[in-house]
């Protein structure tokens, strides 16, 4: 029997009908039965001014940084915007990670999911998170990596997933990202 394992998911999309959103729903479906997956929303989030933080931080700061903080780690699924990250989500990192060396988000597992509806799934913007969250000291998931090129053509019109293919590594991905939540804790105990 597992613990359950609590994972926050940052959409570096802010379209109702996103291929980040989907590709989140498609995650969450194929999540082990001890993995729960929440949205953590970041489109409202002012942009981080060290100015104004601490007693005068923004009221939205408070309910997002404490939903990564209770979180046993943080999933990014974004797409990529010139090349890589598109700015709420850079903000959304900013803001877990301050106030500094206090941030929420240090040290806490992570995985990115990156797409683009060309060839390259996003591959800046994946590398640009993971150079963030080097710093952060956040342990990675490294294998399988998430690279989704043409991500217009794994749904139907509904929105449903449809590539089998995808199907199967959003799963695989899921399970080695819990697994290396699993091995963080005992490394932690």
């Amino acid at each position: 029997m597992h613990d359950t394992i609590e994972i926050a998911v940052l959409i570096g999309s802010l379209r109702a009908d996103s291929f980040s959103g989907r590709l989140a729903k498609a995650l969450g479906e194929r999540a082990p039965e001890h993995v729960s997956m929440r949205d953590v929303p970041i489109g409202d989030l002012p942009l981080y001014n060290q100015d104004k933080d601490g007693e005068q931080a923004p009221s939205a700061y408070a309910p997002f940084r404490d939903a990564i903080g209770s979180a046993d780690g943080v999933l990014f699924v974004t797409p990529e915007y010139n090349r890589s990250t598109p700015g709420c989500l850079k903000n959304a990192i900013d803001v877990a990670s301050r106030p500094y060396g206090k941030g929420v988000i240090i040290g806490k597992p992570a995985a990115i999911l990156s797409h683009s509806p060309g060839p390259l799934g996003g591959f800046g913007a994946n590398h640009a998170i993971r150079q963030s969250l080097v710093f952060l000291n956040s342990p990675i998931l490294q294998q399988p990596e998430a690279y989704i090129g043409n991500v217009a053509n794994a749904f139907d019109n509904d929105g449903s997933l449809i590539d089998e293919g995808l199907g199967t590594l959003l799963t695989t991905f899921t399970r080695a990202f819990a697994d290396l939540i699993a091995r963080s804790r005992l490394e932690l105990d």
